[in-house]
């Protein structure tokens, strides 16, 4: 179900580019984009696209998901996982180029607004039998990778998963899950709990940082790219001031964000 979703949102991608660009002398880019930073780099597409003639598709999905997409499909100009661990992981076979900073994803918990279940801001909290609790799914996007770093370093992931009512692909969807009270609980990128549709629904409780630390988001550029000069002037605009007010604005922190190793 999930990569029929996936392969979907990518054909949907696809289709906004083609005859009508070309018949404008567009350049073409395929920019694919996890979940959790679609809101920021969509309203950054837009802005670019006022600047430059070119058009830029997205194509949104858990961040493990899209680069299989993009090895697959031999097709896009740029790759934005959730976390660095995503370029590290697949930097070896030759897709991924030069990246830059656009900002830092951080995880924190999620509770129903007001937090009605006093919840406090550590992660073994999820491991509580009053509450229902969501985790991300490992093996799809980086809030469910992180999540289970976090856990593992506490030595709990495994119970916490046991728990947990359901896995679920990305952090839209645990984000959904928490605004319909089908849980008390989630561990989610801190930034979603501040998107417009989210804040008046839940809240986020931060993390200790030096247990939930920062985590690069690096946009990359593709070898499959057709329009390397366009994509990096792309890029550029993302990592410069007025891509990193966007940023700022959606409640991620920007990359100019000390981070302690």
């Amino acid at each position: 179900m999930r990569r029929h979703f996936l392969k979907l949102s990518l054909l949907a991608a696809l289709s906004l580019l083609g005859p009508a660009a070309q018949a404008q002398g567009k350049p073409e880019l395929l920019l694919y984009c996890g979940i959790t930073m679609v809101r920021p780099m969509g309203e950054i597409i837009q802005a670019f696209e006022k600047r430059e003639n070119v058009k830029i598709a997205l194509s949104q999905g858990g961040s493990e998901d899209l680069y299989q997409a993009a090895k697959r499909s031999g097709v896009g100009d740029l790759y934005l996982p959730g976390e660095p661990s995503y370029r590290a992981k697949h930097l070896a076979e030759g897709l991924l180029g030069d990246y830059v900073t656009v900002g830092y994803n951080q995880m924190a918990l999620v509770v129903a607004k007001g937090n009605p279940k006093k919840i406090k801001g550590d992660p073994r909290e999820l491991l509580r039998r009053d509450l229902v609790t969501l985790l991300g799914n490992a093996e799809s996007g980086s809030v469910g990778q992180e999540a289970k770093s976090i856990l593992d370093s506490l030595g709990i992931y495994p119970k916490v998963v046991k728990q947990a009512a359901f896995l679920v692909p990305d952090s839209r969807s645990l984000m959904n899950a928490m605004k319909k009270g089908e849980a008390d609980l989630a561990m989610s990128w801190r930034a979603t709990a501040f998107f417009p549709d989210n804040a008046p629904l839940v809240d986020a409780i931060d993390l200790d940082p030096k247990l939930a630390k920062p985590q690069a988001l690096l946009l990359n550029l593709l070898a499959s790219s057709k329009h390397k000069d366009v994509t990096r002037r792309f890029m550029n605009y993302a990592a410069g001031e007025e891509g990193q007010a966007i940023f700022r604005k959606h409640g991620f922190l920007d990359n100019k964000t000390a981070v302690a190793k």
